[in-house]
């Protein structure tokens, strides 16, 4: 078969030169020959599949190092990556949605919250108990009227609690109206030091609700979840990020699947040296209720249990139904929750 010169195969795959080049030095898409004297690249056109898909991945906003992975899976396994990697790019484009509207309110003064429907607190309750089996408590919770928050941490079993350290770092922030976006991001960082400082090896998961006037900050990384009750009808408003979840949103396994699974508790992200949480600023209504717990909790409970004890009339006794019904099951691993309700003050 007849070799492509760098320029006519360029030309044809629709890359550049330069881009070729840059390709062959990563080890995306080495030539087929190259010169032993002049050092000239040529390319077989069997090779045009393989760059044509380098310069889609690339159209797509792929970074190179995901663009290697893809390239070298079997067809099936590169169509679950791309499509991985696209929904990432969906939950943070919304993210970003969410921030964006929320700076367009503070630049155009509509943030304003010393309205009446904006005259909102928090009633609360929470619970950490270590569970029967464990020897130590990992998790940390934390509720006052700016902040609840749940944390379940990994690390060396005679280092600090990493997820106290988040916990602990976070309930530093002063939130007051306009500034919310500015005080989490540098709460979050401060969070992510204090993991740091535990240890190389330590981390934790983290979701946190931040109370700034009627809005609230969702603040999520790892497994732990946060539910939302409204008008009677409880969600879950955050998502696993495990490596299940994922096979679950590719198609590779059902919930039901996920649920037994042995890597079920195999994080993909969470709160250390790179890891930093998503944030969601979230409208909060007179009336809701919040549940926010760690796999202690949900990992043990089922959906119907959990959402059978968010019927209960005060936090109290929703937190009490729920440590009594982990016991019950033997109570596995460490458990964190705190549940609050949105309560009108006018």
């Amino acid at each position: 078969m007849e070799l492509l010169t760098i320029g006519t195969f360029a030309r044809v795959a629709r890359l550049s030169p330069k881009a070729l080049r840059l390709y062959d030095e990563l080890g995306l898409l080495r030539p087929a020959r190259v010169d032993a004297s002049s050092g000239y690249r040529y390319y077989s056109p069997d090779q045009l599949d393989r760059a044509r898909l380098v310069a889609w991945l690339r159209r797509l906003g792929m970074p190179l190092a995901g663009i290697a992975k893809v390239v070298a899976l079997p067809p099936d396994a590169a169509a679950a990556e791309v499509r991985a990697y696209w929904r990432q790019v969906e939950i943070e484009t919304s993210t970003r949605r969410a921030l964006a509207s929320d700076l367009v309110d503070h630049l155009s003064g509509k943030d304003t919250t010393m309205t009446a429907e904006n005259t909102l607190t928090l009633r609360y309750s929470m619970a950490c108990d270590r569970g029967l089996v464990r020897q130590a408590n990992q998790d940390a919770v934390h509720a006052d009227a700016g902040l609840l928050a749940v944390a379940d941490g990994f690390g060396p079993a005679d280092a600090p609690s990493a997820s106290a350290a988040a916990v602990g770092a976070l309930a530093q922030v002063d939130v007051s109206a306009g500034a919310v976006l500015n005080a989490l991001d540098d709460a979050i960082s401060d969070a992510a030091a204090a993991v740091r400082a535990v240890g190389p090896e330590a981390g934790t998961t983290l979701t946190a609700l931040v109370r700034s006037g009627s809005r609230l900050a969702l603040v999520h990384v790892g497994d732990s979840r946060a539910y939302l009750v409204r008008d009677g009808v409880t969600h879950r408003i955050t998502s696993d990020h495990t490596l299940v979840q994922t096979m679950v949103e590719d198609g590779r396994l059902t919930p039901a699947e996920a649920a037994s699974h042995p890597q079920r508790a195999l994080l993909v992200r969470a709160l250390h040296a790179d890891g930093r949480p998503d944030v969601e600023l979230r409208e909060a209504r007179s009336g809701d209720r919040y549940l926010l717990c760690t796999d202690g909790v949900h990992a043990v409970l089922s959906e119907d249990v959990l959402h059978e004890a968010m019927r209960e009339a005060e936090p109290d006794a929703v937190v009490t139904r729920i440590v009594e019904h982990a016991h019950a099951l033997g109570a596995p691993d460490n458990l964190a929750c705190v549940v609050a309700d949105v309560v009108g003050t006018t």
